[in-house]
């Protein structure tokens, strides 16, 4: 039908004339409440938000002297995180002249860390120096 005919029909009922597909030969319209059809879109928006989670990632600094005891808390934080579904980023620190003991001491504490993490979480970036840092990225086991 025309389009003149097609505002007629919609008018006539108190709707609006809304195009669905303009790239179709001819142009393929409908006839709706357009301002309920918009409502209708929000809400959908908004329950698919909802429902989205956002992964985090979370940060445990330590040092190459940190004591056992402190690192065991560490840990527990860290499975914590995990437990959340965060992303979790592990950084040693080392000051002065620590930064000898960075391939020893420090990737020592880094395996005993991965070690307590075997079966909770994913290693998504092995240890690896970052200036005076060594960073490592654990995730949640999917």
């Amino acid at each position: 039908m025309t389009s003149d005919q097609a505002k007629e029909i919609a008018y006539g009922e108190g709707l609006d004339l809304v195009v669905v597909s303009d790239n179709a030969e001819p142009p393929v319209c409908r006839v709706m409440n357009y301002d309920k059809f918009r409502y209708e879109q929000k809400k959908k928006q908004q329950e698919a938000k909802k429902k989205q989670t956002t992964v985090e990632t979370k940060e445990i600094k330590f040092r190459p002297k940190t004591d056992e005891h402190d690192l065991n808390f560490k840990i527990k934080n860290v499975k914590k995180f995990l437990a959340q579904k965060n992303k979790v980023k592990l950084t040693m620190r080392f000051r002065g002249r620590e930064i000898v003991y960075s391939q020893t001491i420090g990737l020592e504490a880094m395996n005993k860390v991965v070690e307590a993490l075997e079966g909770e979480a994913v290693i998504l970036q092995r240890p690896k120096m970052e200036g005076r840092q060594l960073v490592m990225f654990v995730g949640p086991k999917a």
